[in-house]
């Protein structure tokens, strides 16, 4: 029979050692009366704070079987910057600023940055970074201190080894969180539809994983239309199903003389009447609304015209959702042909505004074997499920403006996933 008091002293030795103040998961007022718990009979995995190794000597002064440690850190479902936008940055603690309210245009589910958690955390793993919190996941013990320091209950315990985060918590709709938030779960359910272990699961407009069912498989990542699903294991700028195409070269060099009349914001110069300006009136402003929006720096304003880095660009679309000239087009990942211009100007005028554009000539869609090219009004127009690419439209282009991106092809990872999705649509097709 065992001494209770003399076997609490030494399980409370093998405790963290740091007092959660009552608010960790053991659920007792502090580390002795939770040692004491243990003693008495209640398990020996009570505190989860104690790694593997802890639990297995608790068991062993106890003379019972080891349990599984409680192998979890905390996770913040937020990941741009506080709710309020730094508005209630003089506020002492989040829920103060909580209590404060949001305005229209604020993310009202998201960290307010306060760090009222970071100062509940006895083991330095929360620190407080412009206006997010930071967690060390090394750092982290899971002892769920945290979790109710949050007023926002974005706080919550993942397993350690979990690679697929999604850190978003809105309830907003698709439409309210494009507006406010870059990295915002749009509730779309493509990463839901896609899981084959059924393990993301969309609730209240957001996606969440269930990690006892994920197996850190990249179904998900490629699949989500806004790129916000972060994979510590695989390459977002290479599992993605798109990239960004700017429809202009920019031989109109547009940018100059918005810019003259003081100009900065792409939204204010489509109000703008170009053709009187003697410019193309189908050409990218370049005043970089989409470089604004773009979280991965894939897209900047080169010579007046926005570029793409391909190898940057993850396929997220907001810059083709910030563009209000719709010269951004989400375009396959596959090394297809695709035209770099979209003026549907009578020729004269595309003649007088730009001297590298697209003349209309019809060549590319006279010439391609497969009838992959049309002409919508002078425009030529790529299907991309009909284009093999030949080289024959690019041969025969008298101006160059048909291109083929130079891209990777599709890793393993990027192959097993995409066929995930195409056995998952041969399914509904089957019903």
């Amino acid at each position: 029979m065992i001494n209770v008091q003399e076997t609490a002293k030494q399980i409370l030795a093998l405790l963290p050692g740091v007092d959660c103040g009552g608010y960790g998961g053991c659920g007792y007022p502090a580390c002795q009366a939770c040692a004491q718990a243990i003693a008495e009979g209640a398990p020996v995995n009570q505190c989860p704070a104690c790694d593997s190794e802890a639990v297995a000597a608790i068991a062993e002064l106890m003379g019972t079987e080891p349990l599984p440690a409680y192998d979890k850190v905390a996770f913040l479902r937020c990941a741009e910057g506080a709710a309020s936008k730094g508005r209630l940055a003089e506020l002492k603690s989040c829920r103060e600023a909580t209590d404060y309210g949001f305005l229209p245009g604020e993310c009202q589910w998201g960290c307010v940055g306060r760090g009222d958690c970071t100062a509940r955390c006895k083991f330095d793993a929360m620190s407080i970074d412009g206006d997010l919190i930071k967690i060390d996941k090394e750092k982290c013990t899971g002892c769920q201190a945290c979790i109710t320091s949050c007023p926002q209950e974005i706080i919550t315990m993942i397993s350690r080894e979990a690679t697929n985060l999604i850190p978003c918590a809105s309830k907003d709709d698709e439409e309210n969180t494009l507006v406010i938030c870059g990295h915002g779960c749009i509730g779309c359910g493509d990463c839901e539809e896609v899981c084959p272990q059924e393990a993301v699961q969309v609730i209240d407009n957001c996606a969440v994983i269930d990690y006892e069912k994920c197996v850190g498989c990249a179904a998900c990542t490629v699949n989500c239309q806004k790129k916000i699903i972060i994979d510590e294991f695989h390459d977002l700028t290479v599992l993605k199903r798109e990239v960004a195409l700017v429809r202009c070269v920019g031989g109109a060099k547009v940018s100059g003389k918005l810019k003259a009349l003081g100009l900065s914001d792409c939204a204010e110069a489509e109000k703008l009447d170009l053709t009187a300006a003697g410019a193309c009136s189908y050409s990218c402003s370049g005043l970089g609304n989409c470089t604004r929006v773009c979280r991965y720096d894939a897209i900047s304003v080169d010579s007046g015209v926005a570029l793409v880095d391909e190898g940057k660009c993850v396929g997220c679309g907001d810059c083709m959702r910030a563009c209000p000239r719709d010269m951004i087009l989400m375009v396959p990942y596959e090394g297809v042909k695709q035209m770099a211009c979209r003026s549907m100007a009578p020729l004269e005028e595309r003649l007088k505004a730009c001297d590298v554009g697209c003349i209309g000539c019809g060549d590319c869609a006279d010439n391609c074997p497969n009838g992959a090219i049309s002409l919508v009004a002078g425009n030529p127009v790529i299907d991309s499920e009909l284009c093999e690419n030949c080289g024959v439209c690019t041969y025969v282009c008298s101006r160059n403006l048909i291109v083929e991106r130079n891209v990777p092809e599709y890793t393993y990872i990027q192959t097993d996933a995409l066929k995930l999705d195409e056995l998952h649509e041969t399914d509904e097709r089957k019903l």
